[in-house]
């Protein structure tokens, strides 16, 4: 299994095992043989879209969609995928901006399917794949502007798919869990490396995608093995275990947590949750895909503390760098500076402008490096653990602050289930700290207890001079990041 490009794979098993599952949507099974007519069928359609160039196809999950991007790849057409939320006017820029043209809109294609192999890869082109030539072009969140367009090469997604079928088992046999939007880099491990190795890709309906129950109940009735998912993810299944009595899955092997710090109360339900299943967690960014991994050992899961980042991937490789540009070799803390094998070669558009990758700071070697944003703490046993963004620290009454690490204090009490921590404006201090946390049901933590666990963990300065506290779930981007506007809205305004 896997020895050819992405899409040369996926043809290989739908003609050697047509007939075995390739996804699961909405219930039904849609099989390999299957896949692959659509495939070749829509490969008409991709073929009269004008020019050579980047098809765009809005990223709405559904076997239909992953079809069409088979469909680019068979034409050696880079794919666009952004996200099905956008609205026009950013769509259109996006596409300008990729040199894109939209795939033309057509009826979906309900031809009824056999399982008769069909396509022969070889007549898609007469010379070689260029391993460096883009196939899929991912898109960022888009939090702080217009997403930004990251290209990723051929060559990068096979040596991808690779690792990941390999670090979690991935093959004839395996279900693997798909829980991102298809615009989402995690999607190369879900859906990508498991169609390219034979598995079965279990789709859920981003409609259902905030309901723990039914996450619950898919992962039971699909016999899921594999799991990766953000971090809310994680928070609705334990809370809807706990809601309705569901005691354990022992048929999930592998349980990832990605994209954001996991709180301390909801990691220390996953060992019961998942009993049989080796937990990890998974650091990377779009820009360079997975970076690091970290096997999560019982007695980190019970104490819920921050985790650290783990292992860089094979021919992964980190800088520590501080403000000076001073390249960290001991303990201390900077700026995360990151190369693997599997990283995008830069933006396309506006975002190729922004000075993020850069040679190796002192010239030792002649990579290119990828700056994520992320500060680091790297400890005496050089381990390196995330202690907030760049972009996240403030100044308040003087005092320079991160607040993601005051976040990260919040969560670790143990009756703190979500935080989010802002600096907002004030006429006489200039800024403050303002904080929402989400208590665990039937907490009846209050805001003396919380600020003395606040002032045993953090310099005064840090503690936050507005405490507030919901029972609600907080507001969540596409991304499943917490969504700090909404916060404001709901939380800190006046008529709040």
């Amino acid at each position: 299994m896997g020895g050819g490009t992405l899409v040369e794979d996926i043809g290989a098993h739908a003609r050697r095992a047509p007939q075995e599952t390739a996804l699961v949507w909405h219930g039904d099974e849609i099989t390999y043989g299957a896949l692959w007519r659509r495939a070749e069928r829509a490969r008409a359609r991709v073929a009269d879209t004008p020019g050579r160039g980047p098809v765009g196809v809005p990223a709405v999950k559904s076997p239909g969609t992953i079809a069409l991007v088979l469909a680019c790849m068979l034409e050696r057409r880079p794919v666009l995928l952004p996200s099905a939320t956008l609205g026009k006017d950013v769509l259109e820029q996006l596409y300008e901006q990729a040199g894109a043209v939209p795939l033309p809109e057509r009826p979906d294609d309900d031809t009824p399917d056999d399982d008769t192999p069909y396509g022969d890869l070889g007549a898609t082109r007469d010379t070689p794949a260029d391993p460096e030539a883009p196939v899929l072009l991912l898109t960022t969140s888009g939090s702080t502007g217009l997403p930004k367009i990251v290209p990723v090469a051929g060559g990068a997604v096979d040596r991808f798919t690779a690792w990941a079928a390999g670090a979690f088992g991935i093959g004839p046999g395996t279900n693997v869990l798909n829980y991102a939007p298809l615009n989402f880099d995690l999607c190369l491990l879900d859906v990508w490396t498991t169609l390219a190795y034979g598995g079965r890709v279990v789709l859920v309906d981003p409609d259902q995608a905030m309901s723990g129950r039914h996450l619950l109940e898919t992962m039971e009735r699909h016999d899921v093995h594999v799991v990766q998912a953000v971090p809310m993810f994680h928070r609705l299944v334990t809370d809807a275990a706990r809601e309705h009595r569901t005691t354990a899955l022992p048929c999930v092997r592998h349980a990832m947590t990605t994209g954001d710090a996991l709180p301390g109360p909801v990691l220390a339900e996953l060992p019961r949750l998942f009993p049989n299943a080796r937990l990890h967690n998974v650091y990377g960014c779009t820009e360079t895909n997975d970076s690091f991994v970290h096997e999560v050992t019982g007695e980190q899961a019970a104490a819920g503390a921050a985790l650290p980042l783990g292992r860089p991937l094979p021919g992964a490789d980190a800088l520590v760098v501080t403000d000076d540009g001073t390249v960290l070799e001991g303990p201390g803390s900077g700026e995360l500076w990151v190369t693997t094998p599997f990283q995008t070669s830069g933006y396309l558009g506006a975002a190729a402008a922004r000075p993020v990758f850069a040679p190796h700071p002192t010239g030792a070697d002649d990579r290119r490096w990828y700056r994520t944003g992320d500060l680091v703490h790297r400890g005496a046993d050089g381990a390196l653990t995330l202690a907030g963004r760049t972009d996240f620290q403030v100044k308040v009454r003087g005092v320079r602050i991160n607040v993601q690490e005051v976040e990260h204090v919040l969560l670790a009490h143990p009756e703190v289930t979500e935080a989010a921590v802002l600096a907002l404006p004030d006429e006489v201090a200039g800024r403050l700290l303002h904080a929402v946390a989400r208590r665990t049901p039937g907490s009846g933590l209050n805001s003396l207890t919380l600020r003395g666990h606040l002032a045993r963990g953090l310099p005064r300065a840090a503690v936050p001079s507005v405490l507030r506290f919901t029972d609600e779930p907080l507001p969540r981007t596409s991304t499943g990041k917490v969504d700090r506007d909404r916060v404001v809205k709901d939380h800190f305004t006046k008529e709040n």
